[in-house]
């Protein structure tokens, strides 16, 4: 960054702050992950910069024949990666990829009803603060207090009551499998579209260790930069009938011109993941989450649903008597980056929360292997429970992360770990 450096110096320290903090700390964000330094290339280019409008064939401006290029790769990449009949990797973000198949096919005022917030949803199914709100007649149907799964019984009690145009499954702090086939029965029986927002499992789908939502649902929305560890953006996939009213509201519904360096970034993103070794890493971001979620457990944490089918690990930390918010920062003072999350039927508000949200994505990438997941429940008990100091945690996390430098392939490397047993 030497130009940088000389034209605005303070950006330039900001970013590589950044850079060598997330070398030094272990991030257990679950919308995070690791991108191979190439998606980076991808991104980090003079397609930054070109401004196109419209599709392949149809542009509003000249000089688009390498746009072209790059756009058909994404979209032939994606539909082969999900085995769907038609792509859009147009989408700035996963909001907009959602808010562009409500615009395909619903009307203001039109009811829809997906997961509440509270209980695991996202801000765009549905919530009172979001357009999905203020623009939709929006309800929510949640979990089973019991098993705090998803309360499909009153899910359909709600869609036979209110008979949405459009149902929304998937979550943003849902641990376990969604029966996408119980969601088509209901979307059938009420006359509603079904979207299933995969953003952070797309990479487990693409993996083949979570089913795929594509047989079932009208449309299918992603990002690729959680568990994909790809591009930022988002991505709607969908039936053919349906690919010019979603090419529509994405341009000129909701987007001008795109961001072809993300384009680019999503082509390399599905190149990568429809290599062998995804399919052994998806399999380990599982793997690690079930180590991690059995190892609190056993320290005394109580885990949301009693374990994990998915790379998030929600904890309920009630029983060591602090909040969610305490915990992420107790946690960051360690090294070890989180967030904190409400837990379903969650008594305090999102400022303070019950609960963390913890994804082994971006460790799984970096190398870890279930006994780094059993060193890193020690240390985040430690730093939690005050059985050790902050600073003490924190100088072991630099150590473990020296262990596992960043850099590209990590996740090949079998060095064995300092781990150990629960």
């Amino acid at each position: 960054m030497n130009r940088l450096r000389q034209v605005d110096p303070e950006i330039a320290a900001a970013i590589e702050a950044e850079a060598v903090g997330r070398a030094e700390t272990i991030e257990l964000n679950a919308a995070t992950n690791l991108p191979d330094p190439s998606i980076i290339e991808a991104q980090a280019n003079v397609m930054a910069h070109k401004t196109l409008e419209g599709y392949p064939g149809r542009r509003y401006h000249g000089g688009h024949h390498n746009v072209d290029i790059i756009e058909n790769l994404a979209v032939e990449r994606a539909k082969r990666l999900f085995g769907a009949e038609y792509a859009n990797v147009q989408p700035h973000c996963g909001t907009h990829a959602n808010l562009a198949v409500y615009l395909a096919v619903l009307n203001p005022g039109d009811a829809i009803l997906g997961m509440d917030l509270t209980m695991g949803g996202h801000l765009s199914h549905g919530h009172g603060a979001s357009f999905s709100g203020r623009f939709f007649n929006a309800h929510t149907y949640g979990l089973d207090r019991e098993t705090e799964g998803i309360d499909y019984d009153g899910m359909r009690r709600i869609a036979r009551e209110v008979r949405p145009r459009m149902i929304v499954c998937g979550g943003s702090s849902y641990p376990r499998i969604i029966d996408f086939r119980r969601f088509r029965d209901v979307a059938d029986e009420v006359g509603a579209y079904l979207l299933a927002d995969i953003a952070h499992v797309a990479g487990l789908v693409a993996g083949g260790v979570y089913p795929s939502p594509v047989p079932h649902a009208d449309f299918v929305t992603f990002t690729g930069y959680k568990t994909l560890k790809g591009a930022r953006g988002g991505v709607v996939l969908c039936k053919r009938k349906y690919g010019s009213r979603i090419d529509s509201a994405v341009f000129p519904g909701i987007q001008g011109s795109m961001h072809v360096h993300l384009m680019a970034g999503k082509a390399v993103t599905f190149r990568l993941a429809s290599l062998p070794d995804f399919k052994v890493y998806a399999e380990q971001v599982v793997k690690n989450a079930q180590a991690l979620a059995g190892c609190l457990s056993e320290m005394g944490y109580r885990i949301v649903t009693g374990g994990t089918d998915t790379h998030v690990v929600l904890v309920d930390l009630r029983n060591q008597g602090i909040t969610g918010a305490e915990a992420q920062e107790r946690l960051e003072e360690a090294g070890i980056i989180c967030n904190k999350n409400r837990i379903p039927f969650d008594p305090l508000g999102a400022d303070r929360t019950s609960g963390i949200r913890l994804g082994t994505s971006a460790v799984t990438e970096r190398g870890f292997r279930e006994s780094e997941m059993t060193l890193l429940a020690e240390m985040m008990d430690r730093a939690l429970s005050g059985k050790s100091r902050v600073e003490e945690v924190r100088r072991e996390v630099k150590a473990l992360c020296r262990h596992f430098p960043l850099g590209p392939g990590n996740f090949q490397n079998e060095t064995p770990g300092p781990g150990g047993g629960c």
